[in-house]
């Protein structure tokens, strides 16, 4: 495991120096800014990109911490009967990338419809049948979520649109897996203010359209989060919704918040045509961010820039000034 970059006399953690900071310039307005994958960006702290299922210091926790959300709910898990292929094809795509993106943990060999999984960070060796799901310990798609930290939505392509018809996820930011299943992709994204006028998910869509297999591209979104709390999914808005109206009150307000990115891989798979949608969310503390003065003063101005329709869509207009104001001193 690497270290960052030097901060004053400290070496900066890995969350810290492979965090993907996503803001290239001082003020924020929504766009596809979709780019290949796998290109490394280079920070002001070290760098991030350069794998497509990056595996962290919370792999174990957060993998443990899904199986607890699913057993609690299981509707973050849905897959509707005509995605079943699209579920396998995403297991024969990232299984064999993962390995060779992580060697020393990971190995996956096939032989026609016979594999090899190997995971020594959970001492598994298993051996499955591609396509049998009897073969598998838990249902498939639950057992891809095992495996990889990222949340996974499957977009069906038909009638000249994209359908979100199946996924695994349980880390959503203010929005429900559960309701949203089944709905065209233009649908999912109703509610986001300024997209539609800007024609932001229409030329989104387009471009998903007309994905060739195999090929991959990314994105990163952001919002942000009271506490390392993962799942503010909708059904959970009771636990999470009340420390949004009092954070900025709290003393440990830099401690408590967190600036929350997700880096979301878009990928055609190869043998269903399926666009594989990965969401692999991250968490870091205004202290941390702190840390690293260019993204100190960024993020500050960001926030104190940011028009109120989307700050109150973001769910941060009421603490938004508190903690533009602690980042930029003022």
């Amino acid at each position: 495991m690497s270290s960052g970059v030097i901060d004053g006399t400290a070496v900066l953690p890995e969350r810290i120096s492979r965090f993907p900071f996503p803001f290239p310039s001082d003020s924020y307005r929504y766009s596809t800014n979709v780019e290949p994958a796998l290109k490394t960006v280079v920070t002001e702290a070290g760098a991030w990109g350069g794998r497509l299922l990056d595996i962290d210091e919370h792999y174990r926790h957060e993998l443990t911490e899904r199986d607890a959300v699913l057993t609690r709910d299981p509707t973050r898990l849905q897959v509707l009967p005509h995605m079943r292929p699209a579920v396998w094809d995403a297991i024969s795509t990232l299984l064999p990338i993962m390995a060779a993106e992580h060697p020393d943990a990971m190995s996956f060999d096939r032989d026609g419809n016979a594999c090899r999984w190997q995971n020594t960070l959970q001492d598994l060796d298993l051996e499955f049948t591609l396509g049998d799901d009897g073969s598998l310990p838990v249902e498939p798609l639950r057992f891809l979520g095992s495996q990889i930290q990222d949340d996974i939505a499957l977009l069906d392509q038909r009638e000249g649109a994209l359908w979100l018809d199946a996924g695994l996820v349980t880390f959503a930011a203010d929005w429900s897996f559960g309701f949203d299943v089944g709905m065209k992709f233009l649908e999912v994204h109703g509610p986001v203010p300024r997209v539609h006028q800007e024609q932001i998910i229409t030329r989104a869509q387009q471009f998903l359209l007309r994905l060739q297999p195999g090929e991959k591209y990314r994105r990163a979104n952001w919002t942000m989060t009271v506490d390392r709390r993962l799942d503010t999914s909708t059904e959970t808005y009771p636990q999470w919704a009340r420390d949004r109206a009092t954070v900025a009150g709290d003393p440990a307000l830099p401690d408590r918040l967190h600036l929350r990115v997700e880096v979301q891989h878009l990928i055609r798979l190869p043998h269903s045509g399926a666009v594989l949608f990965l969401v692999r969310t991250h968490l870091l503390s205004l202290s941390d961010i702190a840390r690293v003065p260019a993204w100190r003063e960024r993020l500050g101005r960001v926030l104190a820039e940011l028009p109120e329709d989307m700050a109150e869509y973001k769910g941060i207009s009421r603490y938004r000034s508190a903690a533009s104001a602690w980042l930029l001193g003022t």
